[in-house]
């Protein structure tokens, strides 16, 4: 049996010597590299200076930052649902039910579209750090380019979405549907813990 010998961006990803061997499934060892001793990170890091506050630009879209965009009490009718792909079945946001038909920016940002999708009002803000906020069954009373601040009266829910009436709220982040709950603050951190 005859292997021919492949190149990987210049080298040989097989070697007659490694075919004769028995390990020619073995990829090439990559050159070696200088490694900087732990100690030395750790002190050039202890020893730069940081600005937290600054060092975070997107400090309104940090988790539990942003307000709910409906009046008390919250109440989820339906949850987050992430669908396996982005084609696949899923529930793309949440069911909020809604106490009075008004609904509030739930952070700052610029109104990003105002109109009917498949026969219902839906309303979404563009906010900073790649993040566009939609609600609807919702008739606005921004226009698209208007600023909005955080808890500004953006629209009027209507009744059609749900038995009761509510509000699906969805967020996406950099074009991907991701739980609304990371930016209400509904979603319990992660720790990871020892397996041994």
């Amino acid at each position: 049996m005859v292997l021919s010998c492949k190149k990987l961006h210049g080298r040989a990803l097989v070697s007659d010597s490694a075919i004769s061997t028995g390990d020619a499934w073995r990829m090439p060892r990559p050159p070696a590299t200088r490694r900087v001793p732990a100690c030395v990170v750790v002190v050039f890091a202890l020893l730069l200076p940081v600005d937290l506050a600054s060092a975070t630009p997107a400090t309104a879209n940090v988790a539990g930052s942003w307000a709910w965009p409906v009046e008390p009490p919250y109440r989820i009718l339906r949850p987050f649902i992430a669908p396996a792909t982005q084609y696949s079945a899923g529930h793309r946001g949440i069911d909020i039910a809604a106490s009075s038909a008004r609904v509030f920016a739930p952070s700052a940002g610029v109104v990003h579209f105002t109109g009917v999708v498949v026969d219902r009002p839906v309303l979404s803000i563009r906010h900073p750090g790649g993040l566009i906020s939609s609600y609807e069954p919702v008739i606005a009373i921004v226009v698209v380019g208007q600023s909005v601040a955080r808890g500004e009266l953006i629209g009027h829910g209507v009744a059609g979405h749900c038995s009761e009436l509510c509000i699906h709220f969805g967020v996406r982040r950099d074009g991907e549907y991701v739980s609304p709950l990371n930016y209400l603050g509904g979603i319990p951190r992660s720790i990871l813990l020892p397996t041994r």
